[in-house]
């Protein structure tokens, strides 16, 4: 178990040097970064003034090693348009992220796995048609459609619940069940498949010529075995919803680091979409390292390659 930690460990550091450079360079291929920021009226001597104050003047070698040495100390510069630090800004939405993905994720595996479990019970039956149709229903929608029609319905013409902000738990409601829509399937698809797979290992079979019932060998074998696959599917759609809840946030106005990144893009804030992207990416690399810490406890037959 130590062995298996510390090499994920050190694959994670990698993955978020890996990321970090990712960030770096992506953002320097785009352009000069200092005429990106400023508007383009902006004159030439005030284009040249920013690439000096900012260092892009310097060799691109030795901004990347700048950029490294200030990233180990948690500097990721300032905000250019908040003129405070970018890393303080990012931390400071992250919890209304945070909190917007935990709710959707409970929505999404609460359903995802009662869907699957159904139509894993019910295989080849009209109630896994139905099942499976709704599932590829919801997985083709748009996020931003799903998102407009629920306020249409429970904010504008029931006034049920809010149509933007943060004001309390209501206002959570729709959005987390927007950005729980897509996760669902994935879900629901992969415990359908994985319980089906193990209600034909031999194990199984033999539990039935012992005579226990088929929803007792789902309930006390099954679900178990076939939840193994599941834990990779919800730790990474939980990443994703992290990563990739702009949209979400841009429709409820909901106020976290995805619409925080929409501003610093309207706003030509290079470091803060940098800092965003950069905790983001570590967020989502951790997600994975305790996913699959929690995966080699359940199965020590899994180790690093």
């Amino acid at each position: 178990m130590k062995h298996y930690v510390l090499k994920r460990l050190g694959q994670s550091v990698l993955a978020v040097l890996g990321a970090a450079t990712l960030v770096f360079f992506i953002i320097r291929l785009s352009g000069d970064p200092a005429r990106l920021m400023l508007p383009p009226e902006a004159s030439e001597e005030q284009v040249t003034a920013l690439r000096e104050s900012l260092g892009f003047n310097q060799p691109l070698w030795m901004q990347y090693i700048d950029y490294l040495k200030n990233l180990f100390t948690g500097d990721l510069g300032n905000s250019l348009y908040y003129k405070e630090s970018a890393l303080k800004l990012v931390l400071e939405r992250m919890p209304a992220t945070i909190d917007l993905a935990m709710f959707a994720i409970i929505i999404a595996v609460t359903v995802g796995l009662l869907a699957g479990i159904v139509s894993a019970y019910k295989k080849n039956s009209l109630i896994d048609y139905v099942v499976n149709g709704w599932i590829f229903l919801t997985q083709s929608l748009p996020v931003f459609w799903i998102g407009i029609v629920l306020i249409m319905i429970f904010a504008v013409n029931l006034h049920w619940l809010p149509t933007s902000g943060n004001r309390g738990l209501e206002s959570i409601i729709l959005p987390a069940l927007t950005l729980a829509a897509y996760p669902i399937a994935p879900i629901a698809r992969t415990m359908r498949a994985s319980l089906i797979e193990v209600m034909d290992k031999g194990y199984m079979i033999t539990s039935q010529a012992q005579g226990f019932s088929k929803p007792s060998r789902i309930l006390k074998r099954g679900l178990k075995n076939a939840f193994l696959p599941v834990i990779t599917v919800i730790s990474l759609e939980f990443g994703v919803m992290i990563a990739g809840a702009v949209v979400t946030e841009t429709i409820f106005s909901w106020p976290g680091v995805g619409q925080l990144i929409i501003q610093g893009v309207s706003n030509r804030d290079f470091p803060l979409v940098q800092a965003s992207i950069l905790v983001i990416s570590i967020i989502y690399i951790a997600i994975t390292l305790v996913t699959d810490l929690i995966y080699h406890r359940l199965d020590p037959r899994i180790k690093v390659h």
